[in-house]
């Protein structure tokens, strides 16, 4: 079996599962920093920093010791007007009907006004450069008015609640579960132990490359955790239900074992 659980936890959906895809800021691939190319943990792609604009110039991609969210991989910008950091892989095979994929964010302090971040899910085979907001499913802050984070997916758009300053707090958890080939459900639960969202909705096209993107402030260096935007690991897991039937024999046995008694 993959996790060994109580019988209680076990029967909780959700609380063990397989991955197919890990890649975790803290693996030694990332030992003396991150850059272009490399490519850690199994099933992403090498990391992209394609579409990134440095300007004005500065270290736009980095690690970081410092988040709340632990170590993480981050991005940064070095004005409250110009640059964009970009960085993006590749998911191997595609994101599958009954998968997951996680991970754990946590985005800048300030806002800015027309300044922002996302995470777009994409058919790839590359980053987004900026303007270019094409995706199967956006999820994003945009402050032109509103610094909540939003959904874009073939449906249109949704406000989740979740605001940019709760999830500076503490980071946020973000799990996408493919429920058929063209339906998703996204949850986003804060890690400040505010309430989490879940939202359901159609996707505007395949998902097979996931790209993070920051334009935003003036970052003061990888550890300015106020201003960067961080990422602490990336997985994809499928529910074991295999494991789950196991327990529920293990319950079958034992009544019938008393019985026998």
């Amino acid at each position: 079996m993959a996790c060994a659980l109580s019988a209680a936890t076990a029967m909780m959906p959700g609380v063990c599962s397989g991955l197919t895809a890990a890649d975790y800021a803290t693996d030694p691939t990332y030992s003396g920093g991150w850059a272009a190319g490399q490519n850690g943990g199994y099933g992403f792609g090498a990391w992209s920093f394609n579409g990134t604009d440095p300007t004005p110039a500065g270290v736009y991609q980095g690690m970081s010791s410092s988040s709340p969210i632990g170590t993480s991989w981050t991005l940064a910008t070095h004005s409250d007007t110009t640059g964009l950091a970009n960085a993006g892989r590749a998911i191997t095979g595609g994101l599958l009907p009954g998968q997951i994929f996680s991970t754990t964010i946590d985005n800048p302090t300030p806002s800015h006004f027309f300044r922002g971040f996302d995470i777009l899910f994409t058919s790839g085979p590359d980053n987004n450069a900026g303007g270019n907001n094409t995706a199967a499913l956006r999820a994003s802050v945009f402050n032109y008015g509103s610094t909540t984070w939003g959904i874009n997916d073939a449906g249109g758009s949704s406000s989740t609640g979740i605001n940019q300053a709760t999830v500076a707090a503490a980071g946020m958890r973000f799990d996408l579960t493919l429920t058929s080939a063209t339906t998703y459900s996204l949850t986003l639960t804060p890690l400040n132990g505010a309430t989490p969202y879940t939202h359901s909705g159609t996707l505007a096209g395949p998902i097979s490359y996931v790209d993070f993107r920051l334009w935003d402030g003036a970052s003061g260096g990888p550890n300015d955790t106020a201003n960067n935007f961080g990422i602490s690991y990336m997985t994809i897991s499928v529910p074991e239900t295999s494991t789950l039937a196991f327990v529920g024999l293990g319950f079958g046995g034992l009544l019938f074992f008393r019985r026998r008694k």
